[in-house]
């Protein structure tokens, strides 16, 4: 009985799934940040505008 193997790369296959991840992270750190030194009235409007952009009612 031959036994083959594949030929997986794991180096490759973590770099790919480091792209989303680091992504992913900046984007949360981006968030996070962006409303902890955002006023209150800030995160409101966004909220709001993004709540109509949905087509959700918040009135």
């Amino acid at each position: 009985m031959l036994m083959t193997q594949t030929d997986r790369s794991v180096p490759a296959s973590i770099a790919q799934a480091m792209v989303p991840a680091a992504a992913a992270i900046v984007l949360g750190l981006f968030v996070l940040f962006g409303v902890a030194f955002a006023g209150p009235e800030v995160i409101h409007n966004t909220a709001h505008d993004s709540r109509h952009a949905f087509a959700f009612p918040c009135h």
